[in-house]
Parts: structure tokens; sequence; C-alpha cells
């Protein structure tokens, strides 16, 4: 389904007034110290507006939409530091399951999602955290009939301790496949991983001929789909981050007084904001870039999603850093809000795959 421009920037207004006043910096230290670190309720609330299933068809619930309105949502979602399993269950498994579940499967798994009352998750790569072919780890056996058994392991699975439809992908008979295992299925231990950013958890599987059965037939080209829409949500998220703490830092430099007068007026910090707003205006741009390729089945989307990759990580990390610089000696405490911002974007550099490897990805698109 395609909907106005008009129409897209009140989903997204509507989104950001949602978390404006359900997600503030008090409510994601408090979520983030909990054992799920996300509110159900919430996310419930976040399920009536639509997002859980903005990327699922009309048929199963959703709302049928595509790359354009993820994006927009995902920059609000950013700005707000929206502790939740929007990446792992909204995006990267409902738009696996969209692709690679037949009728049945989508019947049996998306209503859930939807409604946000299941969790879902996607065991992708392996320790390297490649997020590509050759990181895959888990591989799948079918020795009888139609029944497989899982072994291997799994690393940096986003939510992956109260998920409650699990996927993974892993390698059988020389190609990839799509696999679903019960959360207390034989053989199968998920840890919860130290992270950097609490409000993004990650977990560990680990699979010792666990019991799975398989999701449709679709192979690789599938999982690369469900991870492009996952890499344009993150650049979403990180722009909209940018932005917020921008933002903030101005109106901080703009009140902050020193030597009499605000220290924004100040030529150093001038040069630095503008700096600033030049990074994450031309992140921006790349990210509805990306967005707008893929929704228009542009041979260019593989390039211009590598380029956001990039792009929108590194411009990120990079406001955080100045933001936390520009603040002085207030930002380097734990309670100052920056740390949140920056240890969101620190994650972000390697999620879905690092700066190298876009940039890679990038190059070989261009046929560098």
């Amino acid at each position: 389904m395609t909907i106005s421009v008009a129409e897209r920037a009140e989903l997204a207004a509507a989104v950001s007034g949602l978390l404006h006043d359900e997600c503030t910096e008090g409510d994601v230290r408090r979520v983030m110290g909990t054992d799920e670190a996300f509110d159900r309720e919430l996310w419930r609330k976040l399920a009536a507006q639509g997002v859980t299933g903005l990327l699922v068809a009309g048929e199963f619930g959703g709302v049928g939409l595509g790359a354009l309105e993820l994006e927009a949502v995902a920059e609000a979602t950013g700005a707000a530091l929206l502790p939740a399993p929007f990446l792992s269950s909204a995006v990267l498994a409902s738009a696996l399951i969209g692709e690679a579940g037949t009728g049945d499967d989508k019947r049996r798994l998306l209503p859930g999602l939807v409604e946000g009352t299941s969790v879902a998750t996607v065991a992708l790569t392996g320790s390297r955290g490649t997020w590509a072919p050759e990181g895959v780890a888990v591989r799948a056996s079918c020795e009888t009939g139609p029944d497989y058994t899982l072994s291997g392991n799994a690393h940096y699975v986003l939510h992956g301790q109260v998920a409650d439809v699990i996927l993974v992908v892993a390698r059988t008979n020389g190609v990839f496949g799509v696999f679903q295992i019960e959360p207390d299925a034989d053989g199968f231990e998920r840890t919860a991983a130290t992270v950097f950013d609490p409000t993004v958890p990650l977990s560990t599987y680990t699979f010792d001929a666990t019991p799975a059965r398989r999701i449709g037939t679709a192979g690789w080209d599938a999982v690369r789909h469900a991870l492009d829409l996952a890499s344009i949500a993150l650049a979403g998220e990180q722009v909209g981050g940018a932005r917020r703490i921008f933002d903030i830092t101005v109106d901080y430099l703009k009140t902050r007084i020193q030597f009499g007068r605000p220290i924004g007026s100040f030529q150093a910090l001038k040069h630095m904001a503008a700096d600033l707003l030049l990074q994450v205006e031309s992140a921006t741009s790349a990210a509805q870039h990306a967005a707008a390729e893929l929704a228009s089945g542009s041979e260019k989307a593989g390039g211009a999603i590598a380029l956001a990759g990039f792009a929108c990580a590194e411009a990120y990390h990079t406001t955080a850093m100045s933001a936390i610089q520009m603040h002085g000696g207030i930002a380097f405490t734990w309670e100052h809000p920056a740390h949140l911002f920056l240890r969101r974007a620190r994650t972000g550099l390697q999620l879905f795959g690092s700066s190298e490897l876009h940039r890679e990805r990038y190059l070989t698109s261009k046929g560098a």
C-alpha cells in the first residue's frame, strides 16, 4: 500500500507524540533496568498505532506499508531511544516471515506480532557478526521426513531473552533456510550477552540437535530482503537520534552562559555545530534516499542501503561524541542524556554489519 507524503508525516508525528509522552528519558532509564528491557504496555500502544504491523500485509492484520514509512517511523523511535523490540520483531522477523513464509506460516505467526502479544527475533549471524552468508554458524540437518535439527550458535540476537517466536537462519545442504524453534525446545540455550547499551539487549543462542521446522522454502534472498529493511530502519533510528542529541546540544549552547554571554556565540562552537548539522542533514538524506530506492524497486537500492549503513552510523556516533564535548563536564556523568545517545550510537556501529562491510558493499555496487 502507498500513502501520501502528508499521510506519512502524520503517521510519524503520531508515533512521535506517543513516545514524547510515554518514552521520556526517565522511562528509558527505568525500562532498561528491568529484566525484559521493554515496556509491554507501551508496545501494545504502538501496536494500536500500527507500528508493530507496519510491514505486515492487511490480510494478516497489518497495515502493509513499506520502506519509506518504515524509515519515517524509525526516525521517531530513534529520537526517543525507544527500548523495545522494534528492529527485531516489527522489522527483521516480520519482514522475514512475510518474504519466506508460506500462507500457513504467515497466518500462524504474524497476527500475534501485529497485536504486540508476541515478540519475535531472528538468530542470524555467528560470532564474527558479519550479518552476511559467510557469517552464518548454524547448520540444519534433515535425516527423516520433514523434521530438522539445528546445531551451532548465533550471536547478537536482538531481544533474544524475551522472544517467544524464534527464527533461525541456518545452512542446509549447501543453501540457506529459515527455521523456527520453540522457546523450550530440547538442546536450545539462550544466554544474555553483556552489552554496552542496555536499551539494546543481545543474546547468544546455542543449538545442540534442536528440533526445528522450516519456514517456507526461501533462502538467502529472503534474508537479504529482511536485512535491507532492517538496515533502513536502523539508519532511520540513527538519524533520528543524531538530530535529537544535536537539538539538545544547540539548546544548551543557547542557554549556558560563560564570560557573560551564551557559549553558542563562541566561534569554535559555532563551527562545530555547523559541521554537525551538515553531517545530520547528509545522513538524513542518505537514509531517506535508501528507503526511496528500495520502495521503488531500483537496481541501485543495494548501493543506497550500503551508503546509509555507514553514513548514518558514523554521523550518529560523531554527533553524540561531539555533544558530550560541547556540553563540557556536565555531560561526562552517566546522569546526562548524552550518554544514552552515545551508547546507542556505538551499538549501531556494528549492528547489521560494520561500516567497513557497508563500504565494501557500496564499492561493489559501483563496480569498484
